[in-house]
């Protein structure tokens, strides 16, 4: 292990009397893994083992790479929705050259989400909104229903958009299968029902093996009910897949949105399950582990991976110590590939749809969009949109737009700053902001304004607005404005020259005018950098609002406190 290059930070300070709650929480996790994978790789329209093959990648390479001690990583439904729509327009789903796309596509994500943990760019977990990736998270379950639902029944599928498939569900729906009808009910009462009960007890297993035993007890094979046939036992086999330049490139743009929802959601879970609470997580770290995971997906046969904020929640709530759980839970895997497929010989389709069913109903937030519903419309705006974007939409298409209704909505309100007047609370020196409810002492001749963002290209212009009206409030001659700049924590080129027109028109219209409380070394460094230090002159710095009032309006007397 190298400072430059750290491995197994997982394990950090691991103890012996630590392989106990690891092989507990390990073997809880297994229980868990085994109907998702594979319910997760027939979504992706990959045979069922390939989704053991993605987890045993994934789990190997983050246990060498990864920070967090809890993360579990591999097949995920969040990000194979949009691979799986991508990449079926450019190939048969089930197809050997799918498979080879899949495999491709997981080696450029795992490529630019090693890169982004070189790099640093642990950030980009902030880049969307909670209320649009509940609208992301809300139109990728309306999607996994679409699809599952005719499995669910028994009855054939449909391509086409979204909408084209709610349309043919709608048709064929009357010539539903009931055997396949009530094992997909049953699997997915049963998973819930054990889920109210504790996230540990696994639901899914429970009902995909009552699910087996009832198909082939019952002979409903010959009932119509199908199942998965014959598995190949053995483990996945190292290779590289070889696809063209234009293939490449065709798949770049669906790579890079799949590392970002990935690298949005790695950083959500390391947020929510710190491997020591109280300290910041490591999410460059975790985004080196999951790049590697990807990579060593990809070269294992497999396809793009994520972590799972819940697996993760199972290895934390069971005790977990570090990644040597998820170590213990490969090792089942491992066996069953081994020596155990014949037991998934009976599991029917239908009781793999019951489990992502459960999936997509479970990741619709619906207290929370009520909540952002009842205390901020605008942005429960952001939630329709993005997950009506994703529905009527292709889904690629759909995510892409809800990440730019993300960054658009940071830009508005970059450009679009909260600012406000300061009053000083009586009998003191402290300047504070003025609401409806907390009002104060003014000087006369004397106007505080304070600005809550960093000073862009994107809200340069309203800066000018807002100080520009300051000088001239509608009564009484204005002869000292000060900028209490505690919120510009940087400053930019574009800024600094709107700035500098500020002071001469402020200079122009004989109002002074001072900066106070320019906390940020950031803009400190622009302050001085870009020429506002100068343009502002001499002695117009300063600590605090007071020290700049009695610096340059001493005989500023008091105006009746405000109501």
């Amino acid at each position: 292990m190298s400072a430059r290059w750290p491995v197994f930070r997982s394990l950090a300070g691991y103890r012996p009397g630590f392989i106990a709650p690891d092989l507990i929480a390990g073997l809880t996790l297994a229980a868990i893994v085994i109907p998702e994978q594979m319910a997760t790789a027939r979504l992706g329209g990959l045979p069922p083992q390939y989704g053991f093959f993605a987890f045993i990648a994934a789990s190997l390479a983050f246990l060498v790479f990864g920070s967090n001690r809890f993360m579990s990583v591999g097949a995920d439904s969040t990000i194979t929705p949009i691979f799986f729509g991508g990449l079926a327009l450019i190939a048969g789903a089930g197809s050997p050259q799918y498979l080879t796309l899949a495999t491709a596509l997981a080696l450029m994500v795992g490529a630019i989400i090693f890169v982004a943990g070189l790099a640093k760019m642990g950030w980009i977990a902030g880049v969307l909104s909670s209320p649009v990736t509940m609208g992301f998270l809300a139109g990728i379950a309306v999607h996994i229903i679409a699809s599952q639902a005719p499995v669910a029944l028994g009855v054939a599928g449909s391509g086409g958009n979204l909408l084209q498939q709610l349309a043919s569900l709608w048709r064929v729906a009357p010539q539903a299968n009931l055997y396949a009808a009530a094992i997909a009910g049953g699997v997915l009462a049963i998973t819930a029902g054990a889920h109210l009960l504790s996230a540990r007890v696994p639901g899914a297993l429970i009902g995909l093996v009552l699910a087996t035993w009832a198909v082939a007890s019952l002979g409903l094979e010959a009932h119509g009910v199908a199942v998965l046939g014959v598995i190949p036992s053995g483990l996945p086999l190292f290779a590289i897949p070889t696809i063209t330049l234009s293939q490449l490139l065709q798949m770049l743009p669906l790579a890079l949105l799949i590392a970002l929802v990935a690298m949005v959601q790695t950083g959500a879970t390391a947020r929510s399950f710190p491997s020591n609470p109280g300290e910041p997580p490591d999410i460059d770290g975790d985004y080196l582990g999951l790049g590697g995971a990807n990579l060593l997906a990809g070269l294992f046969g497999a396809f793009p991976v994520d972590a799972s904020p819940p697996r993760t929640g199972i290895v934390s709530e069971s005790g977990g110590r570090s990644q040597l759980a998820g170590l213990f839970a490969v090792a089942v895997v491992v066996l069953l590939l081994v020596f155990g497929t014949g037991l998934l010989t009976h599991v029917p389709h239908a009781a793999l749809a019951g489990v992502l069913l459960f999936v997509a109903v479970r990741i619709i937030r619906v207290r929370q969009m009520r909540a952002v519903a009842a205390t901020s419309p605008v942005e429960f705006l952001l939630i329709l949109g993005t997950a009506a974007a994703i529905v009527v939409l292709p889904i690629e298409s759909g995510v892409a737009i809800g990440v730019g209704l993300s960054v658009l909505y940071g830009m508005w309100s970059s450009v679009r700053p909260r600012s406000y007047r300061l009053h000083r609370v009586a009998g003191t020196t402290v300047w504070w902001p003025t609401t409806p409810t907390a009002k104060g002492e003014t000087l006369a001749g004397v106007v505080v304004v304070g600005f809550q963002a960093p000073l862009s290209f994107l809200n340069a212009y309203t800066f000018r607005h807002v100080m520009l009206e300051a000088m001239a409030p509608g009564s009484g001659a204005v002869k000292l404005l000060v900028l209490e700049a505690t919120g510009v924590i940087d400053i930019d080129f574009t800024a600094a020259e709107i700035f500098k027109d500020v002071i001469a028109r402020a200079r122009a219209a004989g109002v002074i005018l001072a900066v106070a409380r320019l906390e940020a070394y950031d803009a400190q460094a622009a302050f001085a950098r870009l020429g506002l230090s100068a343009a502002l002159g001499k002695g117009r710095l300063f600590n605090s609002v007071d020290d700049a009032i009695s610096a340059l309006a001493p005989d500023a007397t008091p105006e009746p406190a405000q109501a």
